[in-house]
């Protein structure tokens, strides 16, 4: 089912000129020197579309640097006027939207901190009402499409159809090189669910460190988001936050020049008829993996039923080890993806479990309700 927004296509409230989409400037702007320097060498690249900067910082712990408040608005309203470029600023509560609403504040995000509390977003969204200016909705810490969907609905019910969807990246136990997990699956959901919506990129806070920032940035425009949020300051071994994630603006100008920017369709009518081609031929072998797993849960539906006639547990322990191996050595062989390959059979096996389980447990069930029922009628 559709997600159902009323939205304006980005092109006709912000200028997408620049290929690809640059929202770029420092994690908190810390001083007038440093966001104003920062602003003018950002704007010198030629490839900056819009000028972000923290204004207020929402910290893990209290003690830590929490943004510089209110003046700093005054420092943005001055980098726009000297350099051109539209401003952009995170807000987390009412407050926050009048200030930088009345400060000439172009366009506002919500943090994911923010998303992922209902209450928050809809402060934000009453504050908002009546009020046309862009907003963008970053995706909450957790992973939660509905948090995020939830949110982006309710800042859009209160009239706002300039709207957009940040993806950031989310927060797992799992250790892994990046700061926060990209997990395209959820943002590649949203999209699904809203083809009109446009998704930023925010490799920064993805990464958590510089040098994954140009292959996080690339995969993004390989997914056909529409731009990307890329953290800079005048001179990271200096900032006051999340230094290790920001670039410098002579840094950010080579890195765009290094991506490349794909179509994601092609007029080519060449082009167009092999790939419907190649699509049939994908189509036709989808439906034979269908047909095939669905002759497989036949079958392991009549291993249920002999197990449970036969009083033997549903999993034993050496036969999925042996599928496992099996797997593992047959994907190798085909050049398969291993870990794509553990998940494929991680997610067959658990529905082979869930399957017999439920035969295991019909008759049970069946009893309780009998039970219950009779139950009922005495009483």
């Amino acid at each position: 089912m559709k997600l159902q927004l009323n939205i304006q296509p980005i092109s006709t409230w912000l200028n997408t000129n620049n290929e690809p989409l640059i929202i770029s400037g420092p994690c908190s702007a810390e001083t007038e020197e440093q966001l104003l320097t920062t602003a003018h060498l950002l704007a010198a690249t030629g490839k900056v579309s819009v000028l972000r900067a923290g204004i207020w910082k929402p910290r893990t712990r209290p003690g830590e640097f929490e943004g510089i408040g209110s003046i700093g608005l005054e420092w943005l309203k001055r980098a726009k006027a000297e350099t051109g470029l539209p401003t952009a600023v995170e807000v987390a509560n009412a407050k926050h939207v009048e200030e930088a609403l009345a400060a000439g504040v172009d366009i506002l995000w919500i943090g994911a901190r923010s998303t992922v509390n209902p209450f928050c977003v809809q402060e934000i969204a009453d504050a908002l009402r009546g009020v046309d200016v862009p907003v963008l909705v970053k995706n909450p810490v957790n992973p939660d499409l509905q948090l995020w969907i939830g949110a982006l609905e309710r800042i859009n019910g209160a009239g706002i159809t300039k709207l957009g969807a940040i993806h950031r990246g989310f927060s797992s136990f799992e250790k892994s090189s990046f700061r926060n997990e990209p997990m395209w699956e959820l943002a590649i959901q949203l999209k699904t669910l809203c083809p009109d919506l446009p998704i930023i990129n925010d490799p920064s806070h993805i990464c958590g460190n510089r040098e994954l920032i140009p292959y996080i940035s690339q995969k993004a425009l390989d997914l056909d988001m529409q731009g990307l949020m890329i953290e800079s300051h005048v001179d990271p071994s200096v900032a006051w936050t999340d230094a290790k994630q920001q670039v410098t603006p002579a840094a950010l100008s080579e890195l765009v020049e290094r991506l490349t920017v794909r179509e994601p369709e092609s007029k080519n009518e060449v082009f167009v008829d092999q790939l419907a081609d190649l699509r049939k031929q994908i189509d036709k072998i989808d439906d034979q993996l269908l047909q095939k797993l669905g002759e497989r849960m036949a079958i392991v539906g009549k291993i249920g039923e002999f197990k449970r006639d036969n009083q033997v547990t549903i999993l034993q322990v050496n036969r999925w080890d042996a599928i496992m191996n099996k797997g593992i050595s047959f994907a190798k062989a085909l050049k398969l993806d291993l870990n794509f390959t553990e998940k494929f059979l991680e997610l067959v096996h658990g529905e082979s479990i869930r399957k017999q389980t439920e035969i295991m447990n019909a008759g049970k069930v069946e009893k309780g309700i009998a039970a219950e029922t009779h139950t009922e009628v005495k009483s």
